[in-house]
């Protein structure tokens, strides 16, 4: 028991509290040493922080052993007041707040952590020995994530825990715009499809004049179109693809679509018309008549700009294999800048196998 009880960061002896150390010394103070394909590793593995605060030593101390042997970093505080006031400096992944705390209870706590812009990201899990149902809607309603009730189940304890830390992670990295998954996500899943070695079509899409809209609607307006994009993706790969596909926001108005090989022309064949039958609509009726906007190009000379249109850049890894991300979004960004030097929406794409002619008429096909 000693041993392990070294592995939790306390912050308290039985008979009071330390002082609060310097935020560095905090976290782990040692690295861990760990082999890679590259050979030894001196780079400390990343664990999520968990700040636990209940009044009670003894189930303080059974949570944070249960929590570090699982993997997880554990902080400690002994009441609602300490939990507040520790959460900025060690910025847990997680807080777990009992509610019967005395100073200040976890309802309370809750709340500041919630009314703070530093902290009202973090996922919060009550603790309570209450089971009536007022009582957890009372947490609820002050931003609880999710509930876990005294004496708890330890593997129970610990999926609650871990669920409450993906739905972080997955909201952090969201596109705060549309809501779709971003750059991370977007990265995570290319990679896992490249290393299961699954053929998949990877559609690179972006609205041409969209600066231009921009400029002259104001940003309100531009992120309602690039809002309506979003909807068009997701609705397109609803009905035209299939339950494995993916969508992502790389940011502004470029995104990322995953499908499987047969399905990655028609939903780009779908999202071009879509998206060309709603663009006239996002313009006021006398610049949609006109087929333009004008709007000072970078030499401060009027330009007029065309209603927006959509470029999509598809490569299918059936016929081009691909063996690293980097090498996908290469081959990406060659076929989008040939689509952007052609007025209007058009989806241009990598026909050619590796092993084909690299002649540019047997390149790409242009629609």
């Amino acid at each position: 028991m000693r041993s392990r009880r070294s592995t939790v960061k306390s912050l308290f002896k039985p008979a009071g509290l330390m002082p609060i150390p310097p935020p560095a010394t905090l976290r782990r103070s040692s690295h861990d040493v760990r082999s890679t394909n590259r050979g030894i590793s001196l780079v400390p593995e990343a664990r999520p922080k968990i700040l636990i605060a209940e009044d009670e030593p003894h189930l303080r101390e059974v949570l944070g052993l249960q929590l570090a042997a699982a993997g997880f970093e554990v902080f400690e505080a002994c009441d609602g007041a300490q939990a507040v006031e520790r959460a900025p400096l060690f910025m847990p992944d997680l807080v777990m707040l009992d509610v019967m705390m005395p100073n200040m209870d976890g309802y309370e706590a809750c709340r500041r952590l919630r009314a703070s812009y530093i902290t009202r990201h973090i996922p919060i899990i009550m603790l309570t020995a209450r089971v009536e149902m007022e009582d957890k809607l009372a947490g609820l309603r002050g931003g609880a994530n999710d509930y876990i009730t005294k004496p708890w189940d330890g593997r129970e304890m610990l999926q609650r825990v871990r669920t409450a830390l993906e739905w972080s992670r997955q909201q952090r990295a969201a596109s705060p715009l549309t809501g779709l998954p971003g750059n991370v996500a977007i990265d995570e899943e290319i990679k896992r499809r490249i290393a299961r070695d699954e053929s998949f079509s990877f559609l690179a899409v972006d609205i041409d004049s969209f600066k231009s809209f921009n400029d002259h609607y104001g940003y309100v307006r531009g992120d309602e179109a690039i809002r309506a994009l979003a909807r068009i993706l997701v609705d397109t790969l609803q009905l035209s693809g299939t339950p494995a596909d993916f969508v992502g926001h790389i940011g502004g108005d470029d995104f990322v679509l995953l499908t499987s090989p047969d399905c990655g022309e028609a939903v780009a064949r779908a999202v071009v018309e879509s998206f060309d039958r709603l663009a006239p609509l996002l313009y006021d009726a006398a610049d949609r008549d006109h087929g333009y906007v004008e709007v000072l190009n970078r030499r401060h000379v009027i330009e007029r700009f065309p209603v927006m249109s959509v470029t999509i850049a598809l490569v299918s890894t059936d016929r081009y294999p691909i063996t690293h991300q980097a090498e996908l979004n290469d081959k990406a960004q060659e076929l989008k800048e040939h689509g952007k030097g052609i007025v209007g929406s058009i989806v241009v794409s990598e026909r050619r196998s590796r092993s084909e002619p690299a002649e540019e008429d047997q390149r790409r096909d242009v629609a």
